[in-house]
């Protein structure tokens, strides 16, 4: 077995409400800053044995599918990496 640690990152996909986003880019433009969009996003660090790296990344992509992420609402990515 093989030690990874993936990386998933969780965001609305675009066209869908982020209230928490909308009112973190008008604080930062009333704090002066520039901006064209902001987006927020939930982070997870997953540690995870597996044989193979396809292995690894189809545990994780099951794990985000099924608690992580809401498919209909959310776009993921999953960077994988050897420990």
């Amino acid at each position: 077995m093989t030690a990874y640690t993936a990386t998933v990152t969780v965001r609305l996909k675009q066209g869908v409400l982020d209230p928490e986003a909308e009112t973190t880019q008008r604080a930062l433009e009333r704090l002066g800053f520039e901006l064209e969009d902001l987006r927020a996003a939930d982070q997870f660090e997953i540690d995870i044995a597996a044989a193979t790296a396809d292995e690894a990344r189809e545990r994780v992509v099951e794990m985000t599918e099924r608690l992580l992420a809401n498919p209909t609402i959310h776009d993921y990515e999953v960077d994988l990496t050897e420990q």
